[in-house]
């Protein structure tokens, strides 16, 4: 049995971006912006990137790349563990990663915010589906 768990916050946030990026079923249309490649941990949490929509091809600036359009996400990192505050849809947030067994919480900000805490490099396909929610629910607003 693997007693090890994956408890760097910036290596989870690393995981993390690798599935938005490479994950082109569930996670289609969003991408990482923003990144900070040297990003060091604190015990706040310090901005390591944002998950962003991407530009749809056919609209004025697009290029042959997928830039980045409006932040759905935020990704913080704390030396145990990674943040992802919910921009866009703060309550679908909150309501997947309680499905997903997450730890979840509130921020008391305007507009409000969720905040889903990854404190183990398993939790990483957890979040999936959190991403999902947020993506969906920012297509409503």
């Amino acid at each position: 049995m693997v007693a090890d768990r994956l408890s760097d916050g910036v290596r989870i946030a690393q995981l993390l971006a690798s599935e938005v990026t490479g994950n082109e079923s569930r996670l289609r249309g969003l991408t990482v912006a923003d990144a900070d490649r040297d990003v060091e941990p604190t015990p706040d949490g310090a901005l390591a990137y944002r998950i962003a929509r991407e530009t749809p091809e056919g609209r004025a600036g697009a290029t042959d790349e997928a830039t980045p359009g409006e932040p759905i996400a935020e990704v913080y990192v704390q030396p145990d563990r990674a943040r992802i505050e919910a921009i866009a849809g703060p309550d679908a947030a909150a309501t997947a990663a309680r499905e997903g067994d997450l730890r979840v919480r509130p921020k008391a900000v305007r507009p409000p915010r969720t905040l889903v805490f990854v404190e183990d490099g398993a939790q990483v396909k957890r979040v999936l589906p959190v991403l999902e929610a947020i993506r969906n629910a920012s297509d409503d607003e």
